[in-house]
């Protein structure tokens, strides 16, 4: 696993960062700023067009000119350079004085094969059917309610299995965002004081492969509804783990196989209001062993304060969607303590997530 991070070193470089952000903006005269910010939907659709069209994989070699890039992927040179110029400018690609176009770091995190990359993410972020959903957000606003199913006629999951086409997108681009948080939790939390860790609707195992190759004694189990088609077993054995799992099929809202000592959901209890959230809780409640440990790996959102925070913008992302909500310290506390746990802590990681661990009560 390659070295993380403290978590304190990278909130410590996420508020100097934020910090800087703040200054320039306020350099700039306040309408001017907040136009910039208004205008950041143009630069989603920048990224949007070069991921669909590969352009950094056109570039991974070196450097080439424009007219070259764009036969290759098929666009139009002088549209495809006007892109790059924006993209430039926000440090995405560079512009040589000769007239050709390279990488840059944050470019090539945009190639399929890298291996932290955030092509399918951005493919996501700009793609029309994202799109027209965020047209009902404000209806989200004024009612507190998710608009997708009044527009949509179903619910965000039942839609994406109507819409296979679509959900693999979401499942690609949700896909980037929970790559990069196995190693920070894996990091950040000691699971090999666990027996045996159950890893909730944890698809094809990714998570649960981290914790075990952290913790050579544990074992794990991976319950999930698609555990039987979704290469789950062949992912497992190329993590060289699969002798230590036993995989079981496993409904959200549904008993879950019981006598684990910890039950691992990440982002799971995220995804739906009180009510949902608290039935998964309490199925986990039924299965866990005495004194056993509820595990959730979600983004824990600051009691206070203006920093920025990931959270904050996924707490909307989820309003407009499905219902749910991003959670502070104290919002967890008070919602594990209704299904019968109580909240030990909150360990911060790496990543934009933390783990909160609560025991059996």
């Amino acid at each position: 696993m390659p070295a993380v991070p403290p978590p304190e070193v990278v909130r410590a470089a996420e508020r100097t960062r934020a910090d800087l952000q703040k200054q320039v903006r306020e350099l700039a005269p306040p309408p001017f700023a907040l136009l910039e910010l208004a205008m950041g939907s143009m630069v989603t659709q920048a990224l949007y067009a070069v991921a669909e069209l590969r352009v950094a994989e056109a570039l991974q070699a070196g450097p080439r000119p424009v007219a070259e890039v764009a036969a290759e992927v098929g666009a139009d040179a002088g549209a495809l350079e006007r892109v790059l110029r924006l993209l430039a400018s926000q440090g995405v690609f560079e512009g040589r004085e000769d007239g050709r176009w390279a990488l840059t770091p944050m470019a090539d995190a945009l190639r399929a094969d890298h291996p932290a990359t955030m092509r399918d993410l951005c493919v996501l972020m700009g793609h029309p059917t994202h799109w027209e959903d965020w047209d009902g957000f404000l209806d989200s606003v004024r009612t507190g309610e998710p608009s997708l199913p009044k527009r949509r006629g179903a619910g965000a999951f039942e839609y994406f299995m109507q819409n296979p086409e679509y959900g693999a997108v979401f499942i690609g681009g949700m896909g980037n965002m929970s790559a990069t948080e196995t190693d920070p939790v894996v990091a950040a939390y000691d699971f090999s004081q666990f027996g045996t860790v159950l890893d909730f609707c944890g698809a094809n195992g990714a998570l649960l492969a981290g914790i075990l190759n952290s913790a050579p004694d544990t074992k794990g189990i991976l319950s999930d509804p698609r555990v039987a088609g979704n290469g789950a077993a062949e992912f497992l054995e190329a993590q060289g783990v699969a002798d230590r799992v036993t995989l079981a099929d496993g409904d959200l809202f549904e008993p879950m196989p019981a006598g684990a000592d910890a039950y691992v959901l990440k982002h799971i209890v995220h995804d739906w209001p009180e009510e949902q959230a608290l039935q998964i809780l309490r199925n986990v409640r039924a299965a866990v062993k005495p004194g056993g440990k509820l595990l959730l790996v979600e983004m824990v959102v600051p009691e206070k304060g203006n920093e920025p925070h990931s959270g904050k913008l996924v707490d909307l992302w989820l309003l407009l969607l499905v219902g749910g909500r991003e959670r502070t310290r104290s919002q967890y506390a008070e919602l594990v303590a209704k299904a019968g746990f109580r909240l030990e802590r909150v360990v911060e990681t790496a990543a934009a997530v933390s783990v909160v661990e609560a025991v059996a009560v």
